[in-house]
């Protein structure tokens, strides 16, 4: 699955496919932001030579950072960021077991020397958000993008008739 045709600039990974409905909110985040991207499930348990195979290929194919979801033990984003470089943001997947937090805490305790930037648990949008923050360092145009997302968040709150009796307090 790819946002847009051009080559993906960052990979998303999940351990499966039923992690794709929390996933797939990065997918959207990165469309709006005009940023290509790809997604996959590949469990680092059951397929890790296949998930070696896709770090490897990641560098060479214009990927320059990776979202890796993943639940309860969570070792796919650490597993990732042990074989490469590259930025790796963990996303926790919510589970039936304390609602994420098992696999928050397995993707935020990385060893020393193998960082994992890791969001909330479901924060697939945050990551994304990460994600393209990283690249708009040396993309301009990306950067004017989030500048103009983020103007638009405060726009919005602005514009909340809730808010009305603040408009021009000060």
């Amino acid at each position: 699955m790819a946002a847009e045709t051009q080559a993906a600039r960052v990979g998303i990974v999940c351990g499966s496919r039923s992690d794709f409905p929390v996933m797939e909110k990065a997918v959207e985040m990165l469309g709006k932001l005009e940023v290509p991207c790809e997604l996959h499930a590949i469990s680092a348990h059951r397929a890790p030579d296949l998930l070696f195979r896709f770090v490897a290929r990641a560098e060479k194919s214009g990927i320059r950072v990776i979202i890796a979801g993943a639940g309860g033990a969570a070792h796919l984003p650490g597993v990732i960021a042990a074989k490469t470089i590259m930025p790796v943001i963990g996303v926790p997947i919510p589970t039936q077991i304390g609602g994420g937090l098992d696999s928050l805490l397995s993707i935020v305790q990385m060893p020393k020397g193998i960082p994992v930037a890791t969001v909330a648990v479901g924060g697939a949008e945050n990551a994304a958000l990460l994600a393209a923050e990283i690249l708009a360092l040396s993309d301009p145009a990306l950067r004017a993008r989030l500048v103009s997302y983020r103007e638009g968040q405060t726009r919005s709150i602005e514009e909340d008739e809730s808010n009305a009796n603040l408009r021009g307090a000060g």
